[in-house]
């Protein structure tokens, strides 16, 4: 079992890291959030019966642990400009400061919001975010389109 823990955790390990990035600013608490959520994941793999796909109880185990955690130390937000036509992609390909840029605008969202937001850019569709998150399909699109308008609010504010 501890084989089989371990390689599941080596393959969706970049779920988990931008998990962290998304929630924690500096690398310390980010490798603290990283093992926390090693460790919810480690708790919870014997309940695992693989009713979803591991990557979607990946995705919903980290954020929940990183959403307590930040409950417990809630952060005050940072305020960047960033251009909304930028998919992810476009921000990874251009390098470090784009991608600071990207997150540095999404840490201005609430808890629900950045996981909402980190599924989406990761092209998640409305059924698989419904299920990470426990929200109805319905639900997901209307909070996703609210997400979109409050960034859009925010990047108009800068401008």
């Amino acid at each position: 079992m501890e084989q089989a823990f371990l390689e599941m955790i080596n393959q969706h390990r970049g779920i988990i890291l931008k998990v962290c990035r998304l929630y924690e600013d500096n690398s310390e608490n980010r490798r603290d959030l990283f093992q926390e959520i090693v460790l919810q994941l480690w708790r919870s793999y014997p309940r695992f019966q693989g009713g979803s796909k591991v990557s979607t109880w990946v995705y919903r185990v980290a954020l929940n642990t990183a959403i307590t955690i930040f409950r417990k130390t809630s952060k005050s937000p940072k305020t960047v400009s960033i251009d909304l036509g930028l998919t992810l992609a476009d921000f990874q390909n251009s390098g470090t400061d784009q991608m600071q840029m990207l997150y540095s605008a999404i840490d201005q969202l609430n808890k629900l919001e950045k996981g909402l937001i980190l599924l989406y850019l990761e092209d998640k569709n409305y059924q698989e975010m419904a299920e990470i998150t426990g929200y109805t399909e319905s639900n997901v699109g209307v909070k996703l389109h609210r997400i979109k308008n409050k960034l859009s609010n925010i990047l108009n504010q800068k401008s």
